[in-house]
């Protein structure tokens, strides 16, 4: 055989040789592969579970309402003259009794010493009067005395008896005069008082309506004031959505996105706006202590009941699979893995209403389930809150 042949011959038993041996390498690697993935596909998946549960559920609608003060509004002179002086500034918050203005009352005050000397003037007559009755009295008395007597005057008698009368009824008008008096004294005395305008509630003010030296008339504005305790939520809330709003009933309100709380129906107003078709309800939070920095007509969002509360089975929405254009969840059974077909319903928080297919207490996986076969072992590692 030629040289060259068998150089070829040989070139090509050892590529064969090669071959085989690389294909016993991967053959072995191949193997172990398989074996690897069997071994890891008994070995159980580690799952996060939460039971199918029946509890009262109710449908909500989000509803934007408004905070609204307690007690707001303007803060009037109640009598007239010229403000002497403005004690409160915008931004202050003030306590109830507070000074804010005081009106010039140097007139009201020499009023008063004129009204306290006519109850004294009164004091007096009134005095002297009681003591004439009490004569007048005397004397009758005496006359009466001697009507046995052959001194007694039938005439003189009587003219003591018409006396004595006369007496009363001064004495009668002199205890009306110092009535008078004293109503004109506390009158007085009322517009001293009135003459400093002060805060009927604790509050903040708002705006100044007058300056020192102005002068304002009985009635006439002078600060404007805002109550930051016991503020109210009001919402204009479709008429078909009220049937669930009734007395104390409580839903859950989000001021912006740092505050969440609970508010209490107070009253819904039966007035229904015919525009909108919307009623006013008012909602009192259950502890406005937490409110901390709001303002009167910040918005507040509500979750306002859709209609009367109803029982129902309900699984948890991480549960839910979507799997050949249906929805399955996988329920733990003998620490195996059982895939289920669900019908479901309208969503209530983070759970679905479970129409069909799930009953109280089972068991559902809710993390870990992505990958789960039908049958796989299973193991749970926690229950999810």
């Amino acid at each position: 055989m030629h040289p060259a042949s068998l150089k070829t011959i040989s070139g090509q038993f050892t590529n064969a040789i090669m071959l085989a041996l690389v294909l016993g390498v991967l053959g072995f690697s191949f193997e172990a592969l398989a074996q690897k993935k069997k071994q890891g596909d008994d070995r159980p998946a580690i799952v996060s579970i939460d039971l199918v549960k029946k509890e009262i559920a109710r449908q909500s609608v989000p509803v934007i309402g408004r905070l609204i003060a307690a007690q707001s509004g303007v803060v009037s002179a109640l009598i007239k003259g010229p403000v002497e002086k403005i004690t409160a500034r915008v931004g202050d918050r003030v306590m109830a009794g507070d000074v804010l203005a005081r009106l010039q009352s140097n007139s009201l005050k020499w009023e008063r010493e004129l009204r306290a000397a006519e109850v004294e003037g009164a004091q007096a007559r009134l005095k002297s009067a009681t003591t004439q009755t009490e004569l007048r009295r005397q004397v009758l008395k005496r006359f009466e005395d001697l009507k046995t007597s052959a001194a007694f005057s039938p005439a003189r008698f009587e003219d003591a008896r018409l006396e004595l009368a006369k007496a009363e009824s001064a004495t009668a008008e002199a205890r009306s005069q110092l009535r008078r008096a004293r109503a004109s004294l506390a009158l007085a005395d009322i517009g001293v008082a009135n003459a400093s305008v002060k805060a009927p509630y604790s509050g903040v003010i708002t705006k100044i309506h007058t300056e020192a030296g102005t002068y304002v008339s009985l009635g006439q504005p002078v600060v404007s004031m805002i109550s930051e305790t016991g503020m109210e939520i009001e919402a204009s809330v479709p008429a078909n959505r009220t049937a669930g709003l009734t007395t104390n009933t409580r839903v859950p309100y989000r001021i912006g996105t740092d505050f969440k709380g609970e508010a209490m129906v107070r009253a819904v107003v039966p007035d229904e706006n015919p525009l909108t078709r919307t009623r006013a309800v008012r909602f009192t939070p259950t502890d406005a202590s937490q409110l901390g920095a709001v303002a009167a007509n910040q918005s507040v969002h509500l979750d306002i009941p859709a209609g009367p509360a109803r029982e129902v089975v309900s699984v948890h929405k991480d549960a839910v699979l979507n799997k050949a254009g249906r929805q399955v969840v996988f329920i733990v059974e003998n620490d195996a893995a059982t895939l289920r077909p669900v019908t479901l319903g309208e969503a209530v928080g983070q759970r679905f209403v479970v129409l069909n297919g799930l009953k109280p207490g089972d068991q559902v996986v809710v993390r870990g389930n992505e990958r789960l076969r039908e049958g796989q072992s299973v193991r749970v590692k926690e229950k999810a809150q």
